[in-house]
């Protein structure tokens, strides 16, 4: 069993490490074609709905894997990642999804308790909501693997394994930098994921702190955001500050909400803030959402646009123009670094960590995944020849 996973462990470093050589720098879904994701990464259901059930004779499970929601392509793939390693690897194991619903996410934990898990992995749908679930699995005696998403404000959070997601957001503020026009009062819209989600604050951290100077020097004139125009000429910003700037820019993570905000936006513009422009997207499919209502604006001679996750959809936004870039999280490296800790504590071992993040309450012993800047020029590279995507799912690949 261990050999297994080993194996394929190192095959997934092997591809990893194709990747980020091809990447031009490194530093989390949409409108647009989601359902030939869907379609690329639908694995089996139960009957109950999205569920993954390998459980052993007696019923029992070892893993137990919670996930926000079934409807953004990049969470069914991380579900097919994980079900691929396990399964290669030879452990039970469950896959729930939460659906966007904290009292959701809470029972899925529950059932998955019952089923007698060994070891949670869970991204939780809302930071600080998900500790009472955590608590419950701790109490169980279950370890807890916060994945992707730092649970806030409890102690019940063994580890966590994440992109470096203030790096994500560096990545998309400095492509917006480099790839600007020149002059001064550039136009730039700022948009952001969702404030119950840490990373969302991470990502935002990230892209103000490359930004800001710009912003405070001229360079750029902040379109859509009167919180971060009055904080312009601070560097660092407390998390109420963040609050503040986020709660006017917020997508939700929704698709519908940030083509509303984005239509909202440019309706409310004047002509200075219109022309050539900047957009700060949060994740790829905020980002079609918002370059389509920006594309169909006259007013609008030319944009970028950031984004990340590497969805099909985004990929073929980038190779047709639509859609600037994205950063590219590699999910078989996060679900096998994930298993990997697993795999350690169901045999005793402390999992390796090199880094740790607070949550408000403690210190978490965390693994960090490296990630890559996607554009037209380097895609078929990382994305496809490292047999992430085929060249065949799409159009006009060079």
């Amino acid at each position: 069993m261990k050999k297994k996973l080993l194996g394929l462990l190192l095959a997934t470093t092997m591809v990893f490490g194709m990747v980020t050589g091809c990447g031009d720098g490194g530093g989390t879904s949409s409108g647009g074609s989601d359902s030939d994701d869907t379609a690329k990464v639908e694995s089996k259901e139960a009957s109950s709905g999205g569920e993954e059930d390998s459980s052993g004779a007696d019923g029992e499970i070892q893993v137990g894997i919670v996930l926000p929601t079934k409807d953004e392509p990049r969470w069914l793939q991380d579900q097919k990642q994980f079900e691929t390693i396990l399964d290669d690897a030879g452990f039970t194991k469950q896959v729930l999804f939460s659906q966007g619903s904290s009292a959701a996410e809470k029972t899925n934990v529950e059932t998955l308790i019952s089923k007698g898990i060994k070891v949670l992995i869970i991204c939780p749908q809302d930071a600080d909501a998900a500790a009472a679930a955590v608590e419950e699995a701790r109490d169980a005696g279950i370890k807890v693997i916060a994945y992707d998403r730092l649970i806030k404000n409890t102690d019940a959070v063994d580890y966590y394994v994440t992109f470096d997601s203030v790096s994500v957001g560096v990545a998309q503020g400095q492509y917006l930098i480099d790839n600007a026009p020149e002059g001064s009062d550039i136009p730039l819209y700022l948009y952001a994921g969702a404030v119950t989600d840490n990373n969302a604050f991470l990502f935002f951290e990230g892209a103000w702190s490359v930004l800001q100077p710009k912003i405070a020097d001229g360079t750029f004139k902040i379109a859509n955001s009167s919180e971060a125009e009055a904080l312009k000429d601070k560097a660092e910003l407390t998390r109420d500050e963040m609050s503040k700037i986020m709660g006017q820019v917020t997508t939700d993570w929704d698709f519908n909400a940030a083509k509303s905000k984005a239509e909202a936006h440019l309706t409310a513009a004047g002509a200075d803030v219109k022309g050539d422009v900047l957009i700060l997207a949060p994740n790829d499919g905020t980002s079609r959402s918002i370059a389509d209502v920006f594309a169909a604006d006259k007013d609008i001679t030319k944009y970028v646009i950031t984004g990340q996750d590497s969805e099909m959809a985004s990929v073929q936004y980038i190779i047709d123009g639509k859609q600037s870039m994205t950063v590219f999280k590699d999910t078989r490296t996060l679900s096998a670094d994930s298993v990997a800790m697993a795999v350690d504590i169901l045999d005793g071992k402390d999992p390796a960590t090199d880094s740790s993040y607070n949550n408000e309450k403690i210190d978490v012993p965390s693994k960090q995944t490296p990630i890559v800047v996607v554009t037209k020029d380097n895609v078929k590279e990382v994305l496809v020849d490292s047999g992430y995507y085929e060249a065949s799912e799409f159009t006009g690949l060079e």
